[in-house]
């Protein structure tokens, strides 16, 4: 019987990346193999730059193994000391010391998830990462619109950079993907202004049913030579990419001269006001079939649409009675 379990022994452990040599040595304190003192899952943190008799230490410490001393001659006799990585990893219930060594090696760390919405400015996102405790580094605040919002998962540690540039990257992939798919004759040139009025249209809408239609109004309004007249777009002008308003805008505003202001301009801003998402940019691409050229509010969260100016201001004088304003 100790014959037969000794050669599936050996054979386990050749699974796990060890030697049968490694087995031998510790066949008689049956230690490689043997089920774990800790009897619930457990999470664990490996910090970066450790040695190798910290990590054996604090494994003991934690009652994942049964001797610091044995795990540290598992791991040089196989061979693997210097393949263990910093990171987190969820160790199971009773592992034994060659299942957490190669939980170890593998590098399969718990991943973080990140989300970051849609429709946040450059400024706004570094914001929102600056204050995610799982991450580390400092950023410098990219160019406006460059990046895609979505869930990333990451390990802990990683770098803010590392994710901006990784935001980046997904966006560039994005646009390569669906720009060749873009319907025809559409008034826009290229990938960048395709970008700018996706981020109009984000903060024009938080429904994701309307985006082809608010990008329709727009796409209108660019073959018709009309100007957007977008309010994100005078807001974006007076604060940047700083924050929101916190307020109205004023008549004053809408007649104030900036660069970003589309009552005032004609075409589209110099940049995105904003980080789309990648339903805002195919939105763009391929917008609805509709003549619509105006919008306005619903009251019920969406907006109704008009294919001309008098359809359009009866639909204004609705949303100022639901207001109560009457003006």
């Amino acid at each position: 019987m100790a014959q037969k379990t000794h050669i599936f022994s050996i054979k386990k452990c050749l699974t796990l990346g060890l030697s049968a040599g490694l087995l031998l040595a510790f066949i008689g304190a049956g230690l490689v193999l043997a089920p774990g003192p800790h009897g619930q899952n457990q999470r664990i943190s490996i910090p970066k730059g450790v040695s190798l008799t910290f990590m054996a230490d604090d494994l003991a410490r934690q009652n994942l193994v049964h001797s610091s001393f044995m795990f540290r001659l598992l791991a040089r006799l196989s061979g693997q000391a210097s393949q263990m990585r910093a990171g987190e990893y969820d160790v199971p219930a009773n592992a034994s010391m060659a299942s957490i060594l190669k939980i170890l090696t593998t590098g399969n760390s718990v991943l973080h998830a990140v989300a970051v919405p849609e429709g946040l400015t450059s400024q706004q996102v570094v914001d929102l990462l600056a204050e995610l405790p799982v991450l580390d580094g400092a950023v410098e605040v990219p160019a406006e619109g460059s990046l895609l919002p979505e869930t990333y998962h990451l390990p802990r540690g990683a770098l803010r950079a590392d994710l901006i540039a990784q935001m980046q990257k997904a966006q560039s992939d994005l646009l390569a993907s669906l720009w060749p798919q873009r319907a025809a004759n559409l008034p826009i040139k290229t990938p960048q202004e395709a970008v700018i009025l996706a981020s109009i249209v984000e903060k024009e809408t938080a429904l994701a049913r309307e985006r082809p239609l608010i990008a329709a109004v727009f796409i209108n309004r660019l073959r018709k030579n009309m100007r957007l007249q977008s309010d994100p777009t005078i807001i974006y002008g007076l604060v940047g990419g700083v924050g929101t308003l916190g307020r109205p805008i004023r008549r004053s505003e809408i007649r104030r001269q900036t660069d970003y202001n589309t009552y005032r301009i004609d075409g589209l801003p110099p940049t995105p006001i904003a980080n789309p998402g990648r339903a805002a940019i195919a939105a763009v691409l391929n917008p609805a079939s509709s003549e619509a050229v105006y919008f306005v509010a619903d009251g019920t969260g969406g907006h109704v649409f008009a294919d001309n100016l008098k359809s359009h201001e009866r639909n204004v004088k609705k949303w100022r009675q639901m207001r109560g304003t009457g003006r």
